[in-house]
């Protein structure tokens, strides 16, 4: 019964009411609809008729919404907003698939971007839209299909895929550079850091140095500390394969041979979300992705 009352639904009136509760108008409405003002208030009084009660106040100059054509108002836009964002999902004769992926900023910049051209080459009728975040995510919140974010691959909740390892080593300018001699150099720079508390003092451990307490800036991005320790003639401590085109140019050096696996950068999606046909192959283009040598 309820599957055939859908061939009874008013979609017509249904657009005249939308438009003139927006408008609180018939006239607004028919211009909106071309169509005209009596031709509204026509499909409107009928919606009307059917339901039993009054959608509007018909007042001199225009039109007051009831508390029933409040209560009716938000249900009717938001389904018909629904369809014309499914609709516009079928451009160019084929189905445009929505994927949103939540990304931390420093794999974003440093390795998804160059591969974005390869990726929309490939599937075309994926529409991929990136959110970035620096490592706290909500993917229930944020309406995200997939997230990636750098760290041990130990958040509940969620299936994490491991991508790639990303040891951690110290970069720099060049003029810096060249003053760095032995890690003890290190004290005379200002040493940049991140909210991870350990990684300096882990550092210096791999170079076989005493550590010291570390007083540089914190940043919640390595981009935001490698550009920092640019300007200000100091040091960071970051992922080198995230900056190989920085490496490559020269405007970034690796100053001492030395790093130290803090984490790497994994694939999350909620355990209680179902596969979509773009989360499958976007999971694995990036798996294929990052076994490839190169991070370029």
């Amino acid at each position: 019964m309820a599957e055939n009352a859908r061939y009874r639904l008013p979609l017509n009136a249904l657009r005249a009411f939308e438009a003139s509760a927006r408008h609180l108008s018939f006239t607004r409405a028919g211009m909106e609809l071309n169509v005209t003002q009596a031709a509204v208030s026509q499909q409107v009084r009928a919606l009307e008729e059917q339901l039993g009660l009054e959608l509007f106040i018909r007042l001199p100059r225009g039109l007051a919404l009831t508390d029933e054509g409040l209560a009716l108002l938000p249900v009717v836009s938001r389904s018909f907003d629904q369809i014309e964002s499914l609709l516009q999902q079928f451009e160019d004769g084929h189905y445009h698939e929505v994927l949103n992926v939540s990304v931390v900023g420093t794999f974003a910049a440093g390795w998804l971007l160059p591969r974005l051209s390869h990726f929309s080459d490939l599937y075309p009728y994926i529409d991929l839209r990136i959110m970035t975040h620096n490592n706290v995510v909500n993917l229930a919140g944020e309406g995200a299909d997939f997230a990636i974010r750098f760290g041990e691959g130990l958040w509940p909740l969620v299936e994490n895929t491991p991508l790639f390892s990303a040891p951690h080593t110290v970069l720099c300018a060049e003029k810096v550079a060249h003053k760095l001699k032995h890690p003890i150099d290190l004290q005379n720079f200002p040493l940049m850091r991140s909210y991870r508390k350990d990684e300096w003092e882990k550092w210096f451990l791999a170079a076989n140095v005493e550590p010291w307490r570390v007083k540089g800036p914190v940043f919640d991005s390595s981009r935001l500390m490698v550009e920092s320790a640019l300007l200000m003639d100091g040091v960071a401590i970051a992922p080198s394969c995230m900056f190989e085109r920085e490496l490559s140019a020269g405007n970034l050096v690796q100053p001492f041979d030395i790093s130290v696996t803090l984490g790497g950068y994994w694939l999350s999606r909620l355990k209680s979300k179902p596969m979509t046909p773009a989360m499958t192959i976007f999971q694995q283009w990036l798996l294929e992705e990052s076994k490839k040598k190169d991070h370029v």
